[in-house]
């Protein structure tokens, strides 16, 4: 057990099977609404204590993703370490199958960054505790990232209208990460005629999205910094700090990047300097929500259902703090929503 970053205890699953290459952890921040579920990161890190601690932020912001969302699940998170040099990608994701296994149906895994849904079919063949599986017989299943792509975007629209006073044709949005949620985005924001502005870490992929959308391209760098109305994070996490609120131009912050802020304390930093933030794991539980639906049984309708009602949900977020006169930053009174959701003896902090 180790403690979260709010005081929370939390299990902690060491992975290390030298012989198949998989070295990592699984972290389950909490089951009091059942089984902890979360994707399996794949994904290089300097050390072992970066492994440890991006694991258990993932793992605590799906506890909050999933009761949010009325999904009957926990949080939890695998995070795994590529390898050096080649390895056999089956032979890997079978041992993580088993550790799966071995929990017993405590956690439920799927795809995340740098996984993709055949991992997940050879992870099937050692546990039935994983969905992101290829969908069958009117079933939910397959790549979660649509489903994830279609909530932010619904979150924009709501918040665009509600910060904004305005519609995404009449915007320009700042994407950064144009991977697989990132990319379905942008082709969204240009079919609702938004501007768009990329950046991403891979040249090759973001200039063929700039050239498919007519989208303006800028450096990672710069992309915080970019004449835009909505900044859009849709990569890795940690991307808000003190530094980058006060470059900001952009009035409304809604993207697919897990923890966007680098702490609590910012969520305050983009109030005082008026910027709307809708809370990351409000707006990009579509994949999760996919995830879940699988999981139990049900068909896509289910699942776009649950999607389709994260805008609603972002709008009720933003009105209670409009009503409030903001005197909580929108994550706080997220964080409120979601603890309405718990058995009353059970708390995420």
């Amino acid at each position: 057990m180790v403690e979260g970053t709010h005081g929370t205890m939390m299990e902690l699953v060491r992975l290390d099977d030298p012989r198949s290459g998989l070295s990592g952890v699984i972290a389950i921040h909490s089951t009091a609404l059942g089984p902890g579920a979360g994707g399996c990161r794949l994904w290089q890190y300097p050390d072992e204590p970066s492994v440890v601690a991006d694991a258990c932020r993932l793992a605590e912001g799906m506890s909050y993703k999933n009761a949010l969302a009325g999904l009957p699940f926990g949080g939890a998170k695998a995070v795994l370490r590529m390898p050096e040099g080649p390895f056999d990608r089956d032979a890997l994701f079978r041992a993580f199958g088993r550790a799966v296994r071995a929990l017993d149906g405590r956690y439920v895994t799927a795809e995340d960054v740098g996984t993709r849904v055949r991992d997940m079919e050879v992870v099937a063949e050692e546990t039935h505790h994983v969905a992101g599986r290829t969908a069958r017989d009117g079933l939910a299943g397959g790549d979660p990232s649509p489903w994830t792509a279609l909530g932010v975007f619904e979150a924009m629209a709501v918040a665009a209208r509600h910060a904004l006073n305005a519609d995404l044709s009449e915007l320009t949005v700042a994407v950064q990460g144009t991977g697989n949620v990132g990319g379905i985005l942008c082709r969204m924001l240009a079919d609702a005629g938004a501007r768009i502005v990329l950046a991403d870490v891979d040249p090759a992929r973001r200039d063929r999205l700039a050239a498919i959308h007519d989208a303006q391209v800028v450096d990672v760098a710069d992309i915080v910094a970019a004449e835009a109305d909505i900044f859009a994070p849709c990569a890795l996490g940690g991307v808000l700090d003190a530094r980058s609120v006060a470059a900001l131009r952009a009035k409304l912050v809604c993207g697919a990047a897990n923890n966007q802020l680098a702490g609590r304390e910012v969520g305050a930093m983009l109030r005082d300097r008026g910027i709307t933030y809708v809370p990351d794991y409000v707006a990009n539980a579509g994949g999760i929500i996919n995830v879940a639906t699988e999981y139990l049984g049900e068909s896509p309708l289910d699942a776009e259902a649950r999607v389709m009602a994260i805008g609603p949900r972002v709008a009720k977020i933003l009105d209670q703090a409009k009503r409030e006169g903001q005197p909580l930053p929108s994550w706080r009174i997220a964080w409120r929503r979601t603890h309405s959701r718990l058995p009353r003896n059970s708390r995420l902090e």
